[in-house]
């Protein structure tokens, strides 16, 4: 076992002692786990499971239902791509073409040098703005081909 697996183990049994107690537990022991390592590890689904009196299947089900759960380390940065019928309207699936080609990954996958996961998203709430794109947590709207570019580009480039 890795130093790694150790500090994940002792993050999700933080998370199960702490909200086992709750009322359907498994999605808040999910996001805890999520927010403290970033996605969920593959190893964490029979620990999760066990805490929890589920059966893995039960585990595995819901973090492979719910996009938001990943299965694996993200970029150091999230591009997400607004796919609300708003975006849509004014050019969103060009524009998710473009990020694809672009970066070379398709969504729910990270650039090769790990500096983006590319996500989609079904509404920012910047529908007067759209297209509209989440990179790092900040909001852009209007957002051409070109403009995904510039914002992307530092990303890119950082290893």
């Amino acid at each position: 076992m890795s130093t790694d697996d150790t500090g994940h183990q002792a993050v999700i049994d933080a998370a199960i002692g702490r909200l086992k107690g709750e009322p359907g537990p498994l999605l808040l022991v999910l996001h805890a786990v999520q927010d403290t390592l970033g996605y969920i590890p593959p190893a964490a689904v029979p620990q999760i499971a066990a805490g929890l009196n589920l059966s893995r299947a039960e585990v595995h089900g819901v973090v492979t239902f719910y996009h938001y759960f990943k299965s694996h380390p993200p970029g150091r940065t999230t591009l997400e791509i607004c796919r609300a019928e708003a975006c849509q309207a004014v050019g969103a699936d060009a524009l998710v073409a473009h990020a694809k080609k672009s970066l070379g990954i398709d969504f729910h996958e990270v650039t090769a040098n790990g500096g983006i996961s590319l996500d989609a998203v079904y509404c920012l709430g910047n529908c007067a703005c759209g297209p509209s794109i989440r990179l790092g947590g900040k909001l852009h709207g209007r957002v051409t081909p070109e403009r995904l570019d510039a914002l992307t580009a530092p990303a890119l480039r950082s290893k």
